[in-house]
This record gives structure tokens, sequence and C-alpha cells, in this order.
């Protein structure tokens, strides 16, 4: 076949294409795309059936209006804001069009449209998708649009139907849901904000951040006023309205929950009708509400201003409460919802670093040291201190999570890799610690990265559960999320569980009575960021999980308030009510999950000997110590080399010490001495499940391990420790290779690491050195 053939078949192809696009614009409109409403409603209701919010009001106040009876500068708004050209153009404007497409070639991607009006009515009516083919087909459709319906018909339809944000459709819902106000009769500061949430409405609208609201309105009224819509005096006057005003007649209750459910629904596209029954508990709500007011009222003189409250079902992880602000229509500060809003929670981080130490060979009897010790990082030297500016010597994994001690999680910290440290936390739901390990550093450990009250809640419900991370849900008509995955074994869950629920272990730092003392068993931790900025308290119980926050919105230190005075007691206020409504129920025990009790040393952790101070202590099998303690000789104490200065700057502390004594107690060799980074780890076994720890394995490294050299190390002192516990007489292997020492120079490329113990018993892991 010639050119001249091929052209003639294209032009004949492209002529009938023509011809039947042109037919296609000719034909009548189906009558419903002409037709008014209906306007769809949402109504949310509680657990319970009772109503907790409609997207408008009732039909005398909201549906269809009509365009003559829309108040003028509304039309003006709209027309200003997203298509001033409205009445110059048959449905599209190819100005616009050949704009948005010169920024779309600029920024490799879709960041303009260009749509005019009668183009957002075709997606609204028809549903085109926002894609290239979807955009052909918009403009298709607008220019039927365009042919079969006068502009003002096509103006009418399109301002009532419009999504406007929080499930709202049209400007009639939203003047009623934001202002409270009917659209015949609105404010310039009132129509210029509905036409500016147009463009984005569910990152825009007030409820969301009232910033946002006000900054997309100053442009929209600047709009106006550049095409002559608005005096410059009227935009002035504009600009200084509320940007929010509450309708107390709607029903608008446990508003920022409310706000969120709107919000992850994504009914700014698609807005279907019905009532939505939520997980929420109203009554609960409604007392929780009170408690979090009067917190900020007790603690006002202290600099308090905020405070925030989240509580879940353990089961099936539904939101029974959600309080992100005292009150949500104060000023600008009530709409942040700080359940949601990332901040630093402190301590409250710890139980998860202890949980992964646990699964990897460590004990709550496992000795830490609790001295003074400087980290070389790269952003310098890190010298961390406890809350209580003290040091405190040798200190037992169990009394060093249950006091809060800082000094033991940053070694702890140092010896497992943060970045094993980050990977857990990730597994456990913190999608907001979304920088690298080495942004993070040894400060991890100590909650130096922004998480919300709400991943916060629900990582300690995974270890309520076993150690196994769920969704939350807020849908009751939806089924309890399949999504799952293990962040720590069942036992290392159960062991943090003991260590928070022991109110011994927190007596140290907190003293013999707390708010994190309940009349049931409920495993507490508080957490407190640097200069007193934010509190937290988690409470979680078998059947419940109760988190708060205190503190302020704009960073601003409390005066001394910490764990106990500041969050502690709405916590603790707050899970007796939560108690009143839910049973707490109880959480697996280290006993029932085949933990084994042994006497041990109160200091040394080892077996108890005759002149030892007796504690009984849980091992996972084949973790419990074989030594008798010898620290304790003719009624004194004999602690390890390494603690020698620091015992002879605090003579005795309690102790009887005899300083530099004793043969020491054989404490794993910390990571900081081998200048090692451990990028983290994938969890051995199926389906990231790590297996309960028992019988003879390897403790470190874990299956899956990925390492690399920080920069600026010499590779010889790269190197991993190689442990094992359950067996006698280990033997190693790498690659096939025997290897006699405790230590392997990690070298680039993917490595077997084996053990087999005098028995024959083997274990075998896998790991990469990046």
């Amino acid at each position: 076949m010639t050119r001249r053939q091929l052209l003639r078949r294209g032009a004949a192809a492209l002529g009938v294409t023509v011809l039947l696009v042109v037919g296609w614009i000719a034909l009548p409109l189906p009558a419903a795309l002409a037709n008014p409403g209906p306007v769809p409603r949402i109504v949310l209701l509680d657990r319970h059936g009772l109503p907790l919010r409609a997207t408008r009001a009732a039909e005398a106040r909201g549906g269809w209006t009509s365009l003559g009876d829309l108040d003028p500068k509304l039309l003006q708004a709209f027309l200003a804001v997203e298509d001033h050209r409205f009445y110059d153009h048959h449905g599209v404007d190819l100005r616009a069009l050949g704009r948005a497409a010169v920024q779309d070639v600029r920024a490799r991607g879709l960041v303009a449209g260009g749509s005019t009006i009668t183009m957002q009515l075709a997606r609204l009516l028809v549903g085109t998708p926002r894609t290239i083919p979807g955009k052909v087909s918009q403009i298709f459709w607008s220019w039927r649009l365009d042919l079969h319906l006068d502009k003002q018909t096509i103006l009418e339809q399109y301002l009532n139907r419009v999504p406007l944000g929080q499930g709202t459709a049209g400007v009639t819902a939203a003047a009623d849901l934001y202002f409270g106000a009917d659209p015949r009769t609105l404010s310039l500061g009132q129509a210029a904000l509905l036409a500016a949430l147009a463009h984005a409405p569910a990152r825009d609208n007030p409820l969301v951040s009232v910033e946002r609201a006000r900054a997309r309105r100053r442009i929209a009224l600047a709009r106006m006023a550049a095409l002559g819509f608005a005096r410059a005096e009227d935009v002035q006057r504009a600009n200084l309205e509320p940007v929010v005003v509450h309708d107390a007649v709607a029903p608008f209750l446990a508003p920022h929950f409310t706000t969120h459910v709107l919000a992850e629904a994504g009914q700014d596209s698609a807005v279907p009708s019905g009532e939505w029954r939520t997980t929420l508990d109203l009554g609960l709500q409604t007392a929780l509400e009170a408690e979090v007011r009067h917190t900020v009222e007790t603690l006002r003189d202290k600099g308090v201003a905020e405070a925030a409250l989240v509580v879940l079902d353990n089961a099936d992880g539904d939101v029974l409460a959600w309080v992100g602000s005292p009150d949500f229509f104060a000023d600008t500060a009530g709409q942040v919802d700080m359940v949601i809003s990332p901040r630093q929670p402190g301590s409250a981080l710890k139980p998860f670093l202890y949980g992964l130490a646990f699964d990897r060979g460590y004990t709550p009897a496992s000795v830490l040291p609790d001295i003074p010790h400087t980290y070389e990082t790269t952003f310098g030297p890190y010298r961390p201190r406890n809350y209580d500016r003290a040091f405190h010597g040798p200190v037992r994994a169990r009394d060093a999570l249950g006091s809060s001690y800082n000094v033991p999680a940053v070694e702890l910290a140092q010896r497992i890799g943060v970045a094993s440290l980050l990977a857990t936390l990730h597994t456990a739901g913190f999608a907001t610690l979304d920088h690298s390990a080495e942004y993070y550093g040894l400060g991890l450990a100590l909650g130096n990265g922004d998480v919300t009250l709400l991943e916060l809640a629900n990582g300690y419900r995974a270890l309520a559960n076993g150690g196994i991370w769920r969704p939350v849900r807020w849908n009751m008509t939806s089924a309890a999320p399949l999504e799952q995955r293990r962040i720590m074994s069942g036992q290392a869950a159960a062991l943090v569980l003991d260590v928070l629920s022991d109110p011994v272990a927190r007596m140290p730092s907190f003293g013999n009575e707390t708010p994190l003392d309940f009349p049931f068993k409920a495993a507490a931790k508080t957490g407190t960021s640097r200069h007193f900025t934010d509190n937290w308290a988690v409470a979680t119980t078998g059947r419940f999980t109760v988190a708060v926050w205190v503190g302020n919105f704009n960073g601003t230190p409390m005066q001394g308030v910490g764990g106990i005075t500041g969050a502690g007691p709405l916590l603790h206020r707050a899970a007796l009510l939560v108690a009143q409504r839910v049973p707490p129920g109880a959480f697996a025990t280290p006993a029932q999950l085949g933990a084994v009790a042994v006497h041990i040393c109160r200091l040394s952790g080892m077996r108890a000997g005759p002149e030892c101070p007796p504690a009984t202590e849980w091992f996972v099998p084949g973790t419990e110590p074989t030594e008798t303690c010898d620290w304790h000789r003719g009624g004194r104490v004999a602690l390890p080399v390494e603690y020698a200065d620091w015992a002879a700057q605090n003579p005795g502390a309690g102790l009887g010490v005899t300083p530099g004594h004793g043969p020491g107690v054989s404490l794993p060799e910390p990571a900081s001495r081998t200048g090692l980074t451990d990028p983290g780890a994938t969890p051995r076994g199926s389906n990231n499940q790590t297996p309960a720890v028992a019988g003879f394995h390897i403790t470190s490294p874990q299956d899956g391990d990925r390492y690399s050299v920080p920069v600026g190390t010499d590779p010889r002192y790269a190197t991993v420790a190689l442990r094992a516990v359950g067996g006698t007489g280990v033997r190693w292997y790498v690659d096939g290779h025997p290897w006699r020492s405790d230590r392997w120079p990690i070298a680039h490329g993917r490595h077997t690491i084996r053990a087999v113990d005098a028995s024959g018993i083997a274990d075998q892991v896998s790991v990469v050195v990046e």
C-alpha cells in the first residue's frame, strides 16, 4: 500500500470519527442529567444508632437551591475562581487547556487541569476519571452539555452538586455546615471561602485546617477584586471574617472523629446517601470530652492549654472515643486534631525496644549499665541522662523499663541497632517515622521521632494482642480488617506487659502510688518529650487501650508537667470510665505462654545465692540464667569492673559496694565498640512472624538482618556478635566454613550463619551486608 493510499484511508477514518462524535454530541441528553437533585446526604451514627452528624441539615434548610435564589456574590466568587470566561466559551476553554498542558509538561505530571465549570459538571454527572482519556471524554461531554443546556442551567447544576468537603454536595449543604447559613444570604467572605474549597475540598476545608482555608479564601477574594467583582474595601473587611461559624442547631458531635471519618471515606468526589453506623460510643465520648476539658482547666496554671485522647477496642480495633482537642470550635486551634497530629512521644516508645530485645535473647533480668557514657555519633558526642539526673549503676531490664531510665535504653538501642528498632516501629504501625535510622540516631529509643496518638494507641493494642498489629476500624458495617503483622513474639509481648503492669518496677522512679495503678490488670507507660513540650500516657488491658496527650499545639513548654502529674491523671480517670462500659479483661501472662519462674538476685539478675536479695523473674525457656550470683560475699557487694568509676563516685549507693572487685558479670559487648550500624531486620519465620523463643536458636544476628558499615569506620572494627541460647558447646559456621570467634567481621554480600550445639541441634540465619 502506497503512502498516498494510507493518507486517504487515515483521512477517511478521521472524517468518520468526527461525524460520529458530532452525531453523539447532537443526541438529546439523558433525562436524568438535566433534572435537579437529589442531593446526597450522609448521616453518621454512633455504635448504638445515636446521631453524630449529618452532612447537611433537614430538608427545610437544605436540598436544591435555584440559581435565581442564590446570593449573587456566590455566583461571582465561583466564576472568578473557577471559570471567569464561563459565558464566552462553549464548554471548553482552549486557552486554559493549553496553559494547563504547558504546566503539566513542565512538571512531568498532572498538576493543572484547565477544567471549566461545564467540564467539572460533566465529571460530576458522568464520573469521568482524572486521566488523559478521562479528560478527552470530559471535553466531549462538556460540548454536549453546552449544546443542550443554557448557561444558567449548567451553573445551577454545578453549584448544587460541587463537592465542598466533609461529605457536602453543593453550596447549600456547605453553607449550612460551615456557617449555619442560607446560600441566599451570604457574606462576601463566606461566598469566597465556598468557591475557594472547590479546588481541594478535602485538604482546604476549615474543619480540617483553618489556616489553609483562610489562605485559600484570601486568594479567592484577591481574584474577585482583580476581576472587578468586589471592591478593595469590601475585600479587606471580608478577610477579617471568621473562617467557620458553628451552627448549634445541626447535630455535630464528636467533631474531630466525624471530620476524620468523612475525610478517610473520600467523600469529596462521590457522596453516597445513607446512614453510616460508626464504632464510636457517644456516651463514652461525651464523658471523656468532659475529662479532657477538666484536665486542661486543672493544669492551666502550669502552662497547659490542650489535651487529646483516643480509646480502642482491642479485639476489632474499634475506635470507641476520639477527642482531638478540648474545644473543636475554639478560635484557630480548636480544629487541630492531636489524635492524628505527629509529635514526639518520649519514653512511650521504650516498650517496643525492650520487646525487640526480649526476642533477641535479653530477659527482664538482663543487667544493663546505667552509668555515664558518651556515644560518638555522626552528629557529634551524645551523652544521655535520666529524668532524675542521676545514674543507678547496674539495673535489670525490668527496673530499667518500669522506671523508664533513659541511659540503659540508649545502651540497649546501641547494642541491638537503631535500624532494627526503627524497623520494629514501622511494623508496629508508626508510619510517621519517615526518616532514616541515622537521622534519628540513638535518641529514637527515647522517642525523638514524631508519631501520632492513634499510632501509639494501636501499637500498645498490638502488645495486648500478643504482639500482632492490626489496623483500627471506624465503620461498624464493615468487617474487622484482615491485615495483620507480627511485631514481636507473643512471649516477648507478655514479658513487656508484665513489666508495665508491675508497680514495684515503677517504684524507684515514680513512688508507691501513681496514676498508673488501676483496680484491674493494666499495663501503663508515660512519655515526656524534651523541654516538657509533649506529655503522653497509655494504658492497655485485655479488652481496651486508652492513650492520652497533654501539651500545647504551638509547642510552648509546660511548666514541669511530667507523665505522672500531666497525662497520668487524665489516663487514670479515662481508663476507669472506659472500664465501666467495657470489662477490662486480662491479657496473656508469661506463665500462660510457657515462661518459667526462677529465683534470681535482685541486683545481678543471676540465680540467687544465699546472701542475695531475692526476686522472682519470668524467663522464656532456654533464656533463664544458669550461674549463681557471686556479687554478694560476706555481707558486701562486689560489682563488675565496668562499674568501678560509678561505684567510686557513689560510695555504697545503698549496696555496700566494694568498687572494682569481683569477677564481673558477662554482659553482651556493646555495639559501640564495633562501630556497627544495623539497618534493620525482618523477623524470622513465614509471613514475617517471629517464632516463640524456645529451644536452641540463634539470637544474634537474626534471619533477614541487613547491615552496612558506617561512614568513616574502619571495616576491621565493624563486627556482629554471634550468640545463641538454649544449647551448650556451640560451634559456628559462616557460609559453610567453621568460625571460632564470637564476633564476625561483616563482608559485603549475602551470608549464611549456622550454629550447632553439642547435641547436634542446629539453627541457621541469612543476613545481607550492603
